[in-house]
This record gives structure tokens, sequence and C-alpha cells, in this order.
């Protein structure tokens, strides 16, 4: 497979003829105050004709300046804004200073040995995302403009990093908004992509092609220390698995046994895998179920655990399902409610950026309602820190976690 990147001409050397783009009388405030994107409905003129992915500036409708970033025409976000200081200059230097800029702060924070090193507009570099594995880095590259900058990004990490292999996971929808196909491969010499990570002191296989986004869900890493009281001596039930993380977690401090389900065959045998390189799967045991079936159906049995874990993947990416996914959240909440014994602990989590934290708390509250029990608090969390959240940019505030005690 070929892990050739080609340059784009806007890119080297630094593409001098620079686009104006004016907003609208009042609507650019939203903007003004710090958010990085810029909508089609929001642009009153463009002076001059543009490419997709060329390098703009943006100025208010009073000609002030805001910011510069890379433009699509064909995408609903016109503009992502790259920087808000009319003297940077948008060229190889300035990614790998903004990859660099992103490390150290990762560093500052502990995160040295895996870790999300970009997290797109919380670190500055819009639709960017850079996960690191140990020597081993996976990207995605979600938009136009910043698809064009991919050989410089590289060249980046390269430099870095002098990395053991890059490879890139864009075989996702949300690039063919972009006018963008969807690829995957590697972005240097071939590399066996079933790597090995440890978390916590426990050992994952990830792999990084074939798995999951990138492969590994390192958002939940501070989360998955959370459960360590909870579950000592108790048997506890883990839906939507995956790799098998939490329900492994759970064992290693100290579950009587861990029951694990998700709905991919492959994911199981992932997770199952990952048992016996932590020598437990005498405790943690991990099978292939639909989680909606399996919650309504041992629920209506009787069935009882200490600790019910909930770790579904996002139920919507979009405004007009938002309702399907607050009805699918209920229920799954409903059911591991009705599984759990009086005092046991729900665990409990929500991926899906439209849900924000009051909306999830209020649905959690409602199936408590239906499950006619009491909730008692025990931490409610975000996403990791190497997962930054920028106030006022609701994208970056995704990840809720959530323990409580049933009562």
């Amino acid at each position: 497979m070929s892990y050739v990147v080609n340059y784009h001409p806007f890119q080297f050397p630094y593409f001098c003829r620079m686009i104006k783009v004016f907003l609208k009388n009042k609507i650019g405030r939203r903007v003004e105050s710090g958010h990085p994107w810029i909508f089609a409905n929001e642009v009153a003129r463009i002076d001059g004709e543009c490419a997709g992915g060329e390098i703009v500036q943006v100025f208010s409708h009073e000609k002030k300046f805001i910011g510069q970033g890379y433009i699509n025409p064909k995408s609903q976000i016109l503009v992502r804004l790259l920087s808000r200081d009319q003297r940077d200059k948008i060229d190889e230097g300035f990614f790998h200073q903004r990859i660099l800029d992103a490390w150290n702060y990762r560093k500052k924070l502990g995160y040295i040995e895996n870790c999300r090193l970009v997290f797109g507009e919380a670190d500055q570099l819009p639709a960017l995302i850079i996960d690191k594995f140990n020597d081993y880095f996976v990207i995605q590259t979600l938009s136009l403009g910043i698809d064009i900058w991919k050989p410089a990004i590289v060249d980046a990490l390269e430099s870095i990093f002098k990395p053991r292999g890059i490879f890139e996971r864009n075989d996702v929808p949300v690039r063919e908004l972009e006018g963008l196909p969807q690829v995957k491969g590697f972005l240097s010499a071939p590399f066996d992509t079933r790597i090995s990570m440890q978390e916590n002191g426990l050992t994952f296989e990830v792999d990084i092609e074939n798995g999951q986004k990138t492969g590994y869900f390192l958002d939940q890493h501070d989360n998955r220390r959370a459960i360590k009281h909870i579950v000592k001596d108790a048997e506890v039930l883990g839906v939507f698995a995956y790799t098998g993380s939490f329900e492994i977690h759970a064992a290693h401090y100290g579950a009587k046994s861990v029951h694990g389900f998700d709905i991919s065959e492959a994911a199981v045998a992932n997770a199952n895998e990952n048992a016996r390189l932590n020598r437990l799967e005498s405790i943690v045991k991990f099978e292939t179920e639909n989680a909606f079936d399996v919650l309504k159906k041992w629920s209506g049995e009787g069935k009882q655990y200490d600790v019910v874990m909930l770790d579904p993947p996002a139920f919507t990416k979009s405004r007009e399902t938002i309702q399907k996914a607050i009805i699918g959240y209920k229920e799954i909440n409903l059911r591991g409610m009705k599984l759990l014994r009086k005092g046991g602990f729900l665990v409990t989590s929500s991926c899906t950026n439209l849900v924000q934290p009051e909306l999830f708390l209020e649905i959690i509250q409602m199936a408590a309602k239906d499950a006619k029990r009491k909730l008692r608090q025990v931490t409610f969390q975000s996403q990791a820190a190497d997962h930054p959240i920028i106030w006022n940019l609701e994208n970056t505030n995704y990840l809720k976690f959530l323990i409580v005690q049933v009562l």
C-alpha cells in the first residue's frame, strides 16, 4: 500500500493571494467572541474567487480583522479559523508549532504514553484529530482545509516524535460533506496495525486499522479509574463493552464477576483476548449480544447486579434525530436501573455531542422516575483532560460520565 502524500499547490510555497471574507452585520458577534466556525449564511461577500482549502482572511461587517483560516465553498461550514493573528503565516512551520504546543500541553498534564495529541478546535487545529499510542500515531483529517495540510502534519510528527508508524483513519462519512473520499492507510512505512498499549497498569491490544474510530477510546482513560471502589467484590454487568476496557478495569479492581456484552463479534473477540492478556479471563467474560435486547430481556427476568455499566456509542449526529437519541438513552438507563440491587451503582456515559450535560442528567432523572428509584450522585465527569474543553465551543464538551447509587 502506498504511503506517499501529495503536496497541494496552495501549501508550498506559501500561497500569497489573500482572499477576504466579510461577515454580515451583527451575525459576526459569535465569531468575534471566539467561535472558529463561519457558516455560509453568515457571510455577506467574498472579495475574489477562491478554491476549496485556500487560506482566507475574515473581517467583520465593519472591516475589522477577525482571523484567518481555510475555506470550502462546498461545506456548510464555509471557513474554519486557524489563527486570530493577522501576522501568522499559515505554512509548514505553523502546523509544526501548533502540534508541538499541543504535545507540550499534554506532557504538562502527565499524558505521555497514550493520549489524544490533537483535539481539533480545542488545539486551534479545526477538524484535525491525532491519537498517540506509544510510538504510533493515528490521524483523522475531517475537512478539506486540513486534509490539504496532511503532508505538513506528517512531517511535523516525524520531526517531533520519530514515530514507529503513522496511520490515517479517514474512513468516516463526515468527510463526504467536505467533498472528500473515505480512505484509510499508511502515512509512513507499513507496520503491524494491531498494537499493544498500557492504561492504568493494564494491557490492551488495539486494532488501529479496523477498530472503531482510531481503535481505542482514550477519552475514558481517567473515568475508568473512577469505578475502582464501587466494583470491589461486586457482580458487574457491562453493556456496549467494545474492547472491554471498563469491564477489565472492574475485574482488575476486585470485582467478583464481570459479564460483558457487545453486538460486534470482532470487538468481543478482542475483549476476550484483552482479558487473557491481563490474566483476568476467570473473572470477566464477553459475549456477542444486542445490548437493547439483553437489557430488556434480563430486566424482565429479574436478574440483579451490584454494578451496571453502560458505555454506548453516539446515538445521533444530527439535530433532526435528537429525540430518538433521548428515547434510546432513557431506555437503556431505565433497564440498567431495573437490573440493579437496591444500593447498587449505575455507571453510564454519553458521547453524543448534541446531548449536552444538562440534558443528559435530565434523561437519567426521567429514567429513574419511571423505574421508581432514587439516585445519589457519586461523580459526574467529562472526558479526560487530553481532550480539552473550550468554553462556548459545545463540540469540545461532548462526553458525559456519571456514577450514581440507585436506591
